[in-house]
């Protein structure tokens, strides 16, 4: 099972008993530990999920962090839980702080069972930054940040990869927060921001509260715009799907003159192509596999032929997928870039040995 296939079955069982968990205790045993265990670590193997482990700082003798996580005899990861009730913003990590400073770990996760609050050291080498660099919401996340979470894992841990990444995540979040705040109630210096660049006239206090009401109507008139866009768009891509899945049965489908006009073959499909050709070379001769494109996707095929499809690049929106297929089922997988196709270079196989003569 993949990774977000547990979240998310961890995240039905979590809404459903989280009115029962009254107590820090209940909430590592329900919630926590299940998801330790649903990054690869075996919470019953105390050599690597250690619970109450110790971390004496200075004077304070007996300290304990609620779970530490070791991988090649090595602490990476501290985790301090607080009850499932539990504000984590009015949290103060003053504890956890202290276990990061006397540990070798250069990760601490703060979480109340339901969000996770990932910490590190990027502002001052083996310090704990004050604001998390990564913030998990089992109850409500994006397919983006499975693949951030993919990171802690068992298998996929990386102290590296997880740093160089670490410090862009965190003020990308930073800056998200902002936005967020600003298109709810904007401030005066936000407003101003905009009115300077289209008012003409001096900016009294009266133009400022006029110009509020302005940016909160642009923001609302905005945001409606582009979620009918994306409505739209996700309408004209399934009506393209199903047409063009219904010629395929037939072996049939060209596309017309006009839809070849609007097709577009970008740069990243081109280099997904030549991924697939890469990952495919030993088991069949590359001349073999073609790529169509069309509107909604663009499909790569075995002898230009669409009753043998290897796999579906959908590429044309900001959260992109991989299509792969078993007995000509397609599923979609999200992927993060387009490196990440060689991530399922097992499936694509299988779906070539499908066709296999």
């Amino acid at each position: 099972m993949d990774l977000i296939d547990k979240i998310k079955e961890l995240s039905s069982r979590i809404q459903k008993q989280k009115i029962h968990i009254q107590t820090e205790e209940a909430t590592k045993n329900a919630f926590v530990m299940p998801f330790i265990s649903a990054l690869g670590y075996d919470v019953f193997n105390p050599m690597e999920v250690i619970p109450e482990f110790i971390a004496d700082s200075g004077i304070k003798k007996g300290e304990k962090v609620d779970y530490a996580i070791k991988k090649d005899n090595d602490i990476i990861i501290l985790i301090e839980c607080k009850w499932a009730g539990a504000n984590l913003q009015n949290e103060h990590s003053s504890q956890l702080y202290r276990y990061f400073s006397v540990t070798e770990a250069r990760f601490a996760i703060l979480t109340n069972g339901i969000e996770y609050l990932f910490y590190s050291d990027i502002d001052e080498p083996n310090r704990m930054d004050s604001k998390p660099f990564f913030e998990f919401n089992i109850l409500h996340f994006e397919d983006h940040q499975i693949n951030e979470l993919k990171k802690f894992t068992k298998t996929a841990f990386s102290l590296n990869d997880i740093l160089t990444t670490a410090s862009t995540l965190k003020y990308t979040s930073a800056i998200k927060k902002i936005l967020e705040e600003e298109l709810k109630n904007p401030t005066e210096q936000f407003v101003r921001f905009f009115a300077s660049q289209i008012y003409d006239g001096r900016l009294t206090q009266q133009v400022i509260e006029q110009f509020t009401q302005i940016v909160k109507n642009a923001r609302n008139q905005f945001i409606n715009e582009r979620l009918n866009e994306r409505l739209k768009s996700a309408l004209a891509a399934n009506e393209v799907d199903s047409s063009v899945d219904s010629n395929a049965l037939n072996g049939s489908y060209e596309a017309n003159s006009s839809e070849k006009n609007e097709i577009e073959t970008t740069q990243e499909e081109i280099d997904g192509f030549n991924i697939v050709k890469a990952i495919l070379r030993e088991d069949i001769d590359v001349t073999r596999i073609a790529m169509r494109d069309n509107k909604s996707y663009c499909a790569i095929l075995l002898d230009d032929n669409n009753r043998k499809p290897i796999c579906r690049l959908h590429f044309n929106f900001s959260q992109k997928y991989l299509g792969v297929f078993e007995n000509k089922n397609e599923e979609r997988l999200p992927i993060a870039k387009i490196d990440d196709i060689f991530k399922h270079a097992s499936r694509l196989k299988t779906a070539l040995k499908e066709y296999a003569s």
